[in-house]
């Protein structure tokens, strides 16, 4: 069953003197994949960081996004990289969404082991993740967002520098997640991006287009 919509109400965001979104509406629809592109800079990941919760608003506000139910995927990691490995990472995800007092379960374990099935990481469940590839590493992200199993789920730049093979696995993923009702957000410029998201909006002079 579809989730609820998330939207912006003339929300703005600024990075200390500089106004990055101004006074933006949107929506973002469940069971949809929208991309927000644009040119670098022009503020694609203040606008997911803005919807997660992380970055303040000046004025406006972001409805449909209450604790717990956003999980939000960074671009990437800072190299070389936490010391930890791609089952951990993954594993993260499912951390983030119990309560601190319940352990894993089984069903937690079945989760992290679909996400590393579903990105093709489950040779690499053992590698470092400072030791990956870029595709790889993106990959890992994902599935540590997916993991979390969360109603709107923002992925920034997932595709950016990757092979054509986790290009598709990451695509194929987020369009199976807006399957399952999901809010699906992310920010892209690829092409093979633009041309299987559902709806395309491009920031210009800190507003959506």
């Amino acid at each position: 069953m579809p989730h609820e919509p998330v939207r912006l109400h003339a929300v703005t965001v600024r990075r200390g003197p500089r106004t990055v979104l101004h006074r933006t509406d949107a929506h973002f629809d469940a069971g949809t994949v929208t991309v927000v592109a644009g040119a670098n800079g022009s503020g694609k990941s203040t606008l997911l960081e803005a919807v997660a919760g992380t970055l303040p608003t000046a004025e406006g506000r972001v409805s449909g996004t209450t604790p717990g139910r956003v999980a939000h995927v960074a671009q990437t990691v800072p190299d070389p990289g936490p010391p930890l490995t791609v089952r951990a990472t993954v594993t993260m995800g499912r951390w983030g969404a119990l309560p601190w007092w319940r352990p894993l379960g089984r069903r937690d374990r079945d989760l992290v082991d679909e996400q590393l099935h579903r990105l093709e990481l489950a040779d690499l469940a053992d590698r470092p993740l400072a030791e990956l590839s870029g595709g790889q590493r993106q990959r890992t992200l994902v599935a540590t967002g997916l993991a979390q199993r969360a109603p709107v789920l923002l992925v920034d730049e997932p595709t950016a520098g990757v092979d054509a093979r986790s290009l598709r696995l990451v695509l194929d993923a987020l369009a199976a997640e807006a399957q399952r009702g999901v809010v699906v957000v992310h920010a892209a410029h690829d092409p093979a991006a633009l041309a299987s998201a559902d709806r395309v909006l491009t920031l210009h002079d800190g507003a959506l287009h």
